[in-house]
């Protein structure tokens, strides 16, 4: 009790309970805050472990840093696989425009003149680039983590299963999913659980890739338990036989690749030969023009315009077949036409023809073959098995092959040139009674034969370095497809091309690309000596006869 007059103290109060509360929670998130902050974040040591040292430690670096990576930690990743980083004792600098910027801060710092290159050898390289996937396994882009995928599948590591699994529990499209389900059986094939192991031999069954077959061969080595011995086993089994399927397709494929581009070069013999009986030896050097003027449109749109370059196939289809016809326009009018009835003299003239058309290309040209590129829509390929991937050059040449067979066909068939050209062919005197120029007749047909065999320069083109000796590998095998087909015989040219193309193939993948020639002429040979008429016979007869 105080004296009257005299100021009394303020009593000591209790604290208020919901002060309490909020101040302590202020101190967790701040403490919380402070303690997560480093952990997520890149820190300079981290930095410094990713570029300098043993390969094994960098790799650990890596592999603790992608865990919990943000958009600093991945801009680091990307420049140390485009060997854009330097550093020095105590410091990492990422080179960009000639400057040097912190990793860590993302500031601009000034890089010594002592500050060395990171040098990354190909084990680096190689979990550089995993890491970067397993990044992108996160993307929104669909094709961006498809990719990722491509990229893991063929190295599975251990260390990246938790992203992994992070990245399953988030994928959506099947398709991915599924991949990345087969990643994470390669991963868990090493694993000290024998259940796991035995469940991942099994899930890997259904893989068939190459890739996986390795995997499993090495585990196959080092693994003691029996039933996983057998798991293993079984899971090889399967993949061995899919990947024997792919090997058979791949060889059928490229068989009908080889059959569209012997169908395209012996289109044009099946005219000049098959329906006007001229022995043309200067074929070859037909196809060779064409080849040539792709080259030269290819080489226009470079020069004038080059943002259209991926559509100057457009324009040199029309300019091979035109600059070929052209040839074969002159060559009817200045010797074949004289040569008509004798196959041995027009046999050497066209023969010293192709020889006079050879140094020419090498007087203008040079005697090196010229690259004539693909455009953007025609290279890559659709993989169509994990050991088959069909290139989109040998698809659009089977796709060019049957459109150009098929405009043949109806110009045969169903216009008056083609009426002209059959009338000629069955009997000249009696379409010369009924007023056809026959003499015109010749040089149209002679010319057509001529500008398809430049459609098969410019197909050739797409596959193969263009050069003064291009027609020397096709002109026999093109006889023999007439020969055999039947002369005169679109369809049997159609099944001969075809035909000795996937046997070709088969032989060589056989017995070896000598052998496999031997082999299909000496069958050649033999089906003509059974029947010289070939696989179709000329119907009806010719009044001549």
């Amino acid at each position: 009790m105080g004296f009257e007059g005299t100021p009394s103290w303020p009593t000591e109060r209790e604290p208020d309970p919901r002060m309490t509360f909020l101040f302590h929670r202020f101190l967790t998130l701040l403490a919380t805050a402070l303690l997560a902050g480093p952990a997520l974040a890149l820190t300079p040591q981290q930095a410094r472990d990713l570029v300098a040292g043993e390969a094994e430690t960098r790799i650990a670096t890596l592999n603790q840093v992608i865990a919990s990576a943000d958009d600093k930690t991945v801009a680091l990743i990307q420049a140390i696989a485009d060997d854009a980083v330097k550093f020095t004792d105590n410091a990492v600098f990422v080179m960009k425009d000639g400057k040097g910027f912190d990793p860590v801060t993302g500031a601009e710092v000034a890089v010594p003149d002592t500050a060395e290159d990171v040098i990354n050898n190909n084990q680096m390289r190689s979990e550089l680039d995993a890491a970067l996937a397993t990044i992108k396994l996160f993307s929104a882009d669909t094709s961006v983590r498809a990719e990722a995928v491509k990229t893991l599948r063929d190295e599975p590591d251990e260390a990246k299963l938790p992203l992994i699994e992070k990245a399953l529990a988030t994928e959506t499209v099947p398709a991915i999913k599924q991949s990345l389900e087969q990643i994470r059986s390669a991963m868990l094939l090493g694993s000290a659980d024998k259940t796991k192991r035995l469940q991942a031999a099994t899930a890997l069954g259904a893989s068939g890739t190459p890739a996986t077959k390795t995997l499993l061969i090495e585990r196959q080595k080092i693994e003691t338990e029996p039933d996983v011995q057998a798991a293993i086993g079984a899971a090889l089994k399967t993949i061995e036989g899919r990947l024997a399927w792919g090997e058979r397709l791949g060889v059928v494929f490229t068989g009908v690749s080889l059959g569209s581009i012997l169908l395209l070069v012996a289109l044009g013999l099946a005219i000049t030969y098959g329906l006007m009986g001229v022995i043309n030896m200067a074929h070859g050097e037909l196809m060779m023009i064409g080849a040539y003027a792709t080259y030269l449109v290819q080489n226009l749109f470079k020069a004038w315009f080059p943002e259209a370059f991926d559509y100057y196939v457009l324009l040199a289809i029309p300019a091979s077949f035109i600059a070929a016809a052209l040839v074969g326009a002159v060559m009817e009018r200045s010797v074949i036409r004289f040569l008509y009835g004798r196959p041995l003299e027009t046999l050497l003239a066209t023969w010293g023809i192709s020889l006079v058309l050879q140094q020419a290309a090498r007087s203008i040209f040079g005697a090196q073959n010229v690259p004539v590129e693909n455009p953007a829509w025609l290279s890559g390929g659709v993989e169509a098995m994990s050991n088959l991937t069909l290139p989109f050059n040998r698809i659009a040449i089977i796709v060019f092959a049957a459109l150009v067979l098929g405009g043949v066909a109806l110009l045969i068939a169903r216009t008056r040139l083609g009426l002209f050209v059959r009338g000629v062919t069955q009997n000249r005197k009696m379409a010369a009674c009924m007023g056809v120029n026959t003499a015109r007749i010749d040089t149209y047909a002679f010319a057509l034969g001529s500008g398809i065999a430049g459609l098969a320069g410019c197909a050739l083109s797409q596959v193969g370095n263009v050069g003064p000796d291009l027609g020397q590998g096709y002109i026999v095998d093109s006889f023999m497809v007439v020969v055999l087909g039947g002369v005169g015989q679109l369809a049997g040219t159609v099944y001969a091309a075809l035909g000795l193309g996937v046997l070709n193939k088969l032989l060589e993948n056989w017995q070896g690309a000598v052998l496999a020639k031997i082999m299909v002429l000496v069958f050649i040979v033999i089906f003509i000596q059974k029947r010289p008429q070939g696989i179709f016979a000329m119907k009806g007869r010719s009044a001549e006869a």
